[in-house]
C-alpha cells in the first residue's frame, strides 16, 4: 500500500504532512495492511479528475509498479470523479481516508447497533460512487476496503441502496428510543461520558476505574467502537455511571458521525464530559481541537466538561507540562493507568462533582427506626447525628430524590444548618 498526502498550499496541513501520514499509517496498520511507499504534493488547486497533478500521477504509477503495491490511500477525501480518474490511470485500487476509516469500523463493530451504524455509513458513502464501486452486479471490490456488515449491499442498485438506507435509519431510531427507555429506568446518579481522540486511553481509564480487566484495551486507533457503561464506586457511598464512547479523529467522515449519533447521545445526556487527552502525544493540542469540533457538530459543546490529561507517565517533565496546562485549564486533572495511584486525582474530581449533586440535609428519625438509619448510612454520607428531644437528628449528604422519597414516607427532612461552624457542631 502507498500513502499519499496532497494538502492545499498555504494551509496548516502542509506543515504537518509527516505527522498526518504517520497517523494514516497507523490507520492502515489497524486495517491490516502494510505500507510500502509514500508520496506527497502540495496542490495549489485540486485537479478535478485526479486531485494531484499529472506529473505526480505518473510518479505514483511508477512507485506502485516498483513496490508492487496493490492499493493507494489518500489522506484527503476524494470526490467520486477523482477516485474514478485515479483508478483508470493507475490500474490499481484507490481509496481515501474516509473509506479507510469506514473499513476499520466495519471490522471492529461487534454489537448489533454498531454494525447497523457502520452499514448505514458505508451505504451513504457508496451511493454517489456506484460507478467506481462495481461494474457488474456480481463483482465487488477487493482489497481492505468496505468489509463487514455492508459488503453484501454492493450487489444492489441505487434504488435498493436508498431503500436500505431508509430501513437502517428507522432501525437506528428504534435503537435510540430503546436507549432512552434504558436511561429513564436507571437509578439516578452522576452520569459521566468519556470523550477524546482515538487511542487517548479512554477504555484504559474505564477499565482501571471499574476494576473490570475484561474490558478490551489495545494500543491501536479505534480499538473499541461499542459504547460501554459501568457504575464506578468512588468511596464514601458515592457512585458514578461512566460511559466510554467511540474515539474521534481528524477528518472523521461526516456519514460516520451521523450514523453514530444515537450512540453518542450517551455523551449528550451525561452530566459531565471527561475530555481525555494523550498528554504524551506531540499533537495533543490539535487532538483536543478536533474533539471540540466534533462536539460542536454533535451539539454537545455546552455540556459541562473536565479535561483529563492521560499517560503522564510517558512525559519527560510532567511538572512542567502540568504548569503549562493549568494556565489554560485550571481544573484539569492528570492521570496514568500504569500506576496504582494514577487515577486518584480523577476519582477526587469525580467525588467533588458527585457531592455537589448531594446537598447536606437534616433528617429527623425515631431513634428506634434502625432500618431508615441504616439506609442513610448505606446510600448517603452521614456527617453526624445527635439526639434532640425525642428524635434522632441525622446530618447527611443525600441525593434530592432520596430526600423526597423520605418526605413522601412521612419523615421530616430539612435543609442543613448554614455555616461551617454550625455544621461542625452538628457533626460532632
Amino acid at each position: 500500500m502507498i500513502l499519499v498526502a496532497a494538502p492545499r498550499k498555504g494551509t496548516t496541513d502542509t506543515q504537518k504532512m509527516t505527522e498526518h501520514l504517520e497517523e494514516l499509517e497507523r490507520l492502515v496498520d489497524t486495517a491490516g495492511a502494510q505500507v510500502v511507499g509514500r508520496l506527497t504534493q502540495q496542490v495549489a488547486s485540486a485537479n478535478a479528475s485526479t486531485l494531484i497533478g499529472e506529473g505526480k500521477v505518473e510518479e505514483l504509477a511508477l512507485l506502485a509498479f516498483d513496490t508492487k503495491a496493490t492499493l493507494v490511500v489518500f489522506d484527503e477525501e476524494l470526490s467520486p470523479a477523482q477516485g474514478q480518474g485515479l483508478e483508470d490511470q493507475l490500474r490499481i485500487r484507490v481509496m481515501d481516508r474516509a473509506e479507510l476509516i469506514l473499513d476499520i469500523f466495519a471490522t471492529r463493530a461487534r454489537t448489533h447497533e454498531a454494525k447497523l451504524q457502520v452499514e448505514l455509513a458505508q451505504l451513504q458513502y457508496m451511493l454517489p460512487r456506484l460507478t467506481r464501486m462495481w461494474t457488474h452486479l456480481s463483482r465487488i471490490r477487493g482489497g481492505i476496503g468496505l468489509r463487514g456488515p455492508g459488503e453484501t449491499q454492493l450487489e444492489t442498485d441505487r434504488r435498493m441502496i436508498r431503500e436500505k438506507i431508509g430501513l437502517l435509519r428507522a432501525k437506528l431510531r428504534d435503537v435510540g428510543r430503546h436507549r432512552e427507555t434504558i436511561r429513564r429506568g436507571r437509578a439516578p446518579m452522576l452520569t459521566v461520558a468519556l470523550v477524546g481522540y482515538t487511542n487517548a486511553g479512554k477504555s484504559s481509564v474505564l477499565r482501571s476505574l471499574s476494576g473490570e480487566h475484561d474490558i478490551f484495551v489495545e494500543d491501536r486507533l479505534f480499538a473499541t467502537l461499542d459504547t460501554l457503561t459501568r457504575e464506578i464506586d468512588l468511596g464514601e457511598n458515592l457512585r458514578v455511571r461512566l460511559t466510554d464512547t467511540v474515539g474521534f479523529i481528524r477528518k472523521l467522515p461526516h456519514h460516520l458521525v451521523a450514523s453514530f449519533r444515537a450512540t453518542l447521545e450517551e455523551a449528550g445526556e451525561a452530566d459531565l464530559l471527561l475530555h481525555v487527552t494523550d498528554a504524551s502525544h506531540p499533537e495533543w493540542e490539535d487532538h483536543m481541537a478536533t474533539v471540540d469540533e466534533v462536539l460542536v457538530e454533535l451539539g454537545f459543546s455546552d455540556r459541562p466538561s473536565l479535561v483529563v490529561f492521560n499517560k503522564i507517565d510517558l512525559l519527560e517533565d510532567p511538572t512542567a507540562f502540568a504548569g503549562r496546562a493549568h494556565e489554560l485549564w485550571p481544573e484539569a486533572v492528570f492521570t496514568t493507568t500504569m500506576r496504582t495511584d494514577g487515577l486518584v486525582p480523577l476519582k477526587a474530581a469525580l467525588r467533588g462533582r458527585a457531592e455537589s449533586l448531594r446537598p447536606v440535609v437534616r433528617v429527623l428519625l425515631n431513634p428506634a427506626d434502625g432500618k431508615r438509619l441504616g439506609q442513610l448510612h448505606r446510600h448517603g454520607d452521614v456527617l453526624g447525628q445527635d439526639l434532640e428531644a425525642s428524635m434522632l437528628a441525622v446530618l447527611v449528604r443525600l441525593e434530592p430524590w432520596r430526600a423526597e422519597q423520605l418526605r413522601r414516607e412521612g419523615v421530616t427532612v430539612e435543609p442543613a444548618p448554614q455555616g461551617p461552624a454550625k455544621l461542625m457542631r452538628e457533626s460532632e
